[in-house]
Parts: C-alpha cells; sequence; structure tokens
C-alpha cells in the first residue's frame, strides 16, 4: 500500500483529502506539527507528499527544498496562490506538479495516480538514518539537526553510521576499528579514539554535544 502525507495546516482540507485518498487503498497521514515537517515525513516514509505553498514559519517552498536533500519522493503542490510565479517556483524547487485550490477530488487523484505510475520501480526512496531529528544522509555523507548540517570525512561517516545502526547497543571498539580499517591488528588503539573526538567536536558545532556515548573500557553508542 503506497503512503501519501499530506501537509496542509487547514485540518479540515487535509481531513478531506485523506479521507477520499483512503478510498483508493492508500496510507495517508497528514501533519499536525508544522514546525518539524521534515521529521515527520522521514518517520512515515511516503512514496508521494501533498504539499502546500503557504505553511506557519516556514512555507510550502522552504519544506520541498529540505525534502529534496534527502528523498526525490513525488511532490504535489497543492495551494490557492495559483499565479505563474508561485507555480514556477514550486517547479524550480523541487515539485513535480501543482494543482490550484479549490481543486476537484478526482483530479486531485488521477493526477495522484499518475504520477504513482510513472515513478515506482522506485528509484528516489529515503537514503537516510534517522534518530530523534538527528538526520545521517547516507548518499552525500552529511549529518544534519535542528536545520543545521556538517559534512563528515570517510571515517567520521563510518562510524557515525555504525553507531545509529546499532541504536541503544554498544558497540566494540574492536568492531569499529574492523569497519574502518578491515584488520584492526596494525591500528594503533589511540588513532580510534583521535576519530571519536574528531567526530564529537563536529557534532557539537550542530548541538549534538553528548550523543556519541563512551562506555568505559567497551566501546561507544548511540542511545
Amino acid at each position: 500500500m503506497y503512503k501519501i502525507i499530506i501537509v496542509e495546516d487547514d485540518i479540515t482540507i487535509a481531513k478531506t483529502i485523506a479521507e477520499y485518498l483512503r478510498r483508493w487503498d492508500y496510507n495517508v497521514t497528514y501533519i499536525k506539527d508544522f514546525k518539524k515537517i521534515t521529521e515527520q515525513v522521514i518517520q512515515f516514509d511516503p512514496q508521494l507528499i501533498l504539499l502546500d505553498v503557504m505553511l506557519p514559519y516556514y512555507n510550502g517552498f522552504y519544506w520541498c527544498s529540505e525534502i529534496r536533500k534527502l528523498s526525490k519522493v513525488p511532490i504535489i503542490f497543492i495551494s490557492s496562490a495559483s499565479d505563474k510565479m508561485n507555480i514556477v517556483m514550486a517547479m524550480n524547487m523541487g515539485g513535480d506538479d501543482f494543482i490550484a485550490k479549490p481543486f476537484d477530488l478526482d483530479v486531485l487523484t488521477a493526477k495522484i495516480n499518475a504520477l504513482m505510475r510513472r515513478t515506482y520501480s522506485f528509484q528516489g526512496q529515503v537514503n537516510y538514518i534517522e534518530h530523534n531529528g538527528v538526520i545521517l544522509n547516507l548518499s552525500d555523507t552529511t549529518v544534519s539537526y535542528d536545520d543545521k548540517r556538517i559534512e563528515l570525512t570517510k571515517n567520521d561517516y563510518k562510524i557515525i553510521q555504525i553507531l545509529m545502526e546499532n541504536l541503544g547497543k554498544v558497540v566494540t571498539r574492536e568492531e569499529i576499528m574492523q569497519r574502518l580499517w578491515e584488520n584492526d591488528h596494525f591500528v594503533d588503539d589511540n588513532t580510534l579514539t583521535v576519530n571519536i573526538n574528531r567526530l564529537r567536536k563536529k557534532l557539537s558545532e550542530i548541538a549534538l554535544k553528548d550523543f556519541i556515548i563512551t562506555k568505559k573500557g567497551i566501546g561507544y553508542m548511540v542511545k
């Protein structure tokens, strides 16, 4: 069952669209917290997004650009601000289609069905790991948190990837060294400590000072 998320601050409209699309066997939800739209999109992992232009806090163009940093998931803009400039802006920011309000639900559904048919196989799946708002982008080796982003080196990326893949579990120093250098027998144990400290310093730049926890004598973990 394909999943659709609706980003629309008029809850009556959002509920109406959701109820109608469910008749077509879509799994549909809508945004409730407009401060953290990206996080909710990640958690739901939709195959299509319906996105209004006029939203609280930040407009739909902003959120489209944020989502496009993580995914090629199809995005249809739905808005009463349907002048030429807004339509062009929507397409330039990464939108796949634009439907002006008020619209006929049958027309909306037909456009959604057509876009779904064109898109899936599905080559544009979200390619990231997310935990408590921290997003590790596996395609460009960056970490994002609270609208801030840092670039990672190869070793930074491998360390945080293995820790986030094992959330809540302690990963031993030996396991991490094996992942980084394939053979840990010829690597100075202090080298891993240097790499961990460097990564922690980078994470602190985006307010993630205590993201990596040390388990003394064992290894590291992310809770």
